[in-house]
C-alpha cells in the first residue's frame, strides 16, 4: 500500500498519553511547610460586613443552603452601600489588622531568637521506631526492602 499504514500496523501503534509523574508521598512542590503557630491575617473590611451579612442573610432566607448565593447576594449589597455605610466594617478592619500587627511582631521576634529545643529533629517519630524495630531482630542489617525509595 502506497502512502498509509496498513491496519495491522495500525493496531500495533498505541496512542500515548502524557501523564504527569507521581508525586512522592509526604513531599510538597517547591512550597516551604506552614507554620500553625503563626497569626492568621486580618479579614478585610468586605469580610467583616459579610460576617454579619451571613447571619442576617440566614433568619430571611432560612431554607437557602446555596453558599453562592449568599455570595452574590453580599457582593451586590456591598456594591451598593456608600462608603459612609461601609465605614464601621472598614474601622473593624482597621483594628483587626493592627492587633495582626503586633501579634505577627511577636511571632518574628520568637522566631528571630532561634527554633525551640522542643521540635523534633528531621525524622519524623515514625522512622525513628522504624529503626528501632529493625535493630530488634539482632542482625543488624537492614533489609534492601525497607530501604528502597522506590
Amino acid at each position: 500500500m502506497k502512502g498509509g499504514k496498513s491496519k495491522s500496523d495500525a493496531k500495533n501503534t498505541k496512542l500515548s498519553v502524557n501523564k504527569k509523574p507521581a508525586k512522592a508521598a509526604g513531599k510538597k512542590s517547591g512550597k516551604a511547610a506552614k507554620d500553625p503557630n503563626k497569626p492568621k491575617r486580618p479579614a478585610s473590611a468586605f469580610f467583616v460586613f459579610m460576617e454579619e451579612f451571613r447571619e442576617q442573610y440566614k433568619k430571611e432566607h432560612p431554607k437557602n443552603k446555596s453558599v453562592a448565593a449568599v455570595g452574590k447576594a453580599g457582593g451586590d449589597k456591598w456594591k451598593s452601600m456608600s462608603e459612609s455605610e461601609k465605614a464601621p466594617y472598614v474601622s473593624k478592619a482597621e483594628k483587626r489588622k493592627i492587633e495582626y500587627e503586633k501579634k505577627l511582631k511577636a511571632y518574628n521576634k520568637g522566631q528571630a531568637e532561634g527554633p525551640k529545643e522542643e521540635e523534633e529533629s528531621e525524622k519524623s517519630v515514625s522512622e525513628v521506631n522504624d529503626e528501632d524495630e529493625e535493630d530488634e531482630d539482632g542482625s543488624g542489617e537492614v533489609s534492601w526492602q525497607m530501604n528502597c525509595n522506590c
